[in-house]
């Protein structure tokens, strides 16, 4: 039996001992949850197929090809017609999860899973790998940050983002058991897995990893854990931080979310996503539509990505824990109506560093520049 870690106001979440610990906590790629969630998931039911697009393995279904080579379907670099492939498969009972990049699929693929998978609510499960700016040295090309925008405004679709691959795990296996259209993002590089077999997982409900009365932060995938360190950090200066796990950006637990608010009375958001469509919007419409209250956006501000080292980018794009310590005390002044300026310090800070840190990784290249080529 896992532990129960006690965070905040003395009660108990299910979260791995010495969770505040960085360095003693494990980590692990999320993409691997879902390679073992998706064997998992076939021996569970044997309608369970794969289709790839040339990506078997770092999108981690080289596991399930191996176990059960007759429902793996090697479609080449053709996410279009993966798509409707599965759309089809789905209409003689087949669960079909197609894996790409999330950059491709449902970057590319977006018209065929809106119409032949999601207007026919086609029982397809759509697995986004390599998501986010912490892909790393792929660049912006690769770096898919709007496909929880894209997704959420498709009806039917659900959209789900884990926080670790332990929840990843899970999430693939509700996915299979779930009937109707699924998108699901995962990441590539590792990150921490601080939750455990006991920790709560349900399609479309909050789970809360942390109370607290003052602020509330609302996250999704890798963030969560960012944001359980900046509510730590709080707590030293005597803020009680709310942290939440939305790992269902849809449907979305409004319930949860409006009993929070009350509480604190202000909100951030965190995503390693734009920070506009998501979650960060998905939020600010909840609010709008049952509770107004001060709300803050961490996310990506309205530009691409680059490439780069992925903890480096993860900080110069401000969706590091410090950068969520400083939305959550910008959002507490405008609660306690002081005066706060027009560019969030937090928004002003990352953008700056990434200045400096793509001026440092520029000098560094030219460095090694031969000189007869220094014109």
């Amino acid at each position: 039996m896992a532990p129960k870690t006690q965070i905040g106001l003395n009660k108990a979440v299910y979260l791995v001992p010495h969770v505040l610990d960085r360095a003693k906590v494990p980590t692990a790629p999320t993409r691997n949850g879902y390679g073992t969630g998706i064997v998992e998931a076939g021996k569970e039911n044997s309608q369970v197929v794969v289709l790839c697009a040339d990506l078997t393995e770092s999108t981690r279904n080289l596991d399930f090809k191996n176990m059960f080579p007759e429902r793996f379907v090697q479609m080449g670099v053709s996410e279009q017609s993966m798509a409707s492939i599965a759309a089809g498969m789905s209409l003689v009972g087949k669960i079909p999860f197609i894996a790409s990049y999330a950059a491709f699929s449902p970057g590319r693929n977006w018209e065929q899973i809106r119409t032949t998978i999601a207007l026919q609510h086609s029982n397809v499960k759509i697995m986004g790998a390599h998501a986010g700016i912490s892909v790393g040295p792929d660049g912006a090309t690769h770096q898919m940050i709007e496909d929880l925008a894209i997704t959420r405004v498709i009806p039917n679709m659900q959209v789900i983002v884990p926080c670790d691959a332990n929840e990843t795990h899970k999430a693939t296996l509700e996915a299979a058991r779930f009937d109707g259209p699924v998108y699901m993002r995962f990441g590539r590089e590792k990150t921490p897995v601080f939750t455990t077999h006991r920790t709560p997982f349900e399609i479309g409900r909050i789970e809360t990893f942390r109370f607290g009365t003052d602020a509330t932060i609302v996250a999704t995938g890798y963030g969560v854990y960012e944001a359980l360190l900046a509510a730590d950090s709080l707590a030293k200066d005597g803020y009680q931080i709310e942290v939440l796990n939305c790992h269902t950006i849809k449907p979305f637990d409004y319930k949860a979310l409006v009993a929070s608010v009350k509480k604190t009375g202000c909100v951030v958001t965190v995503e390693e996503a734009q920070a506009v469509g998501g979650l960060g919007g998905v939020v600010a419409e909840a609010l709008g539509s049952y509770l107004p209250a001060p709300l803050e956006r961490v996310g990506i501000q309205n530009r691409f990505g680059e490439s780069g080292d992925a903890d480096i980018l993860m900080d110069g794009f401000g969706l590091t824990a410090p950068h969520i310590t400083e939305a959550v005390k910008h959002v507490l002044k405008r609660k306690q109506g002081k005066r706060v300026p027009d560019e969030p310090a937090y928004v002003r800070e990352a953008r700056m560093h990434l200045s400096d840190l793509r001026a440092e990784s520029m000098k560094k290249a030219l460095a090694h520049v031969p000189k007869k080529w220094k014109s």
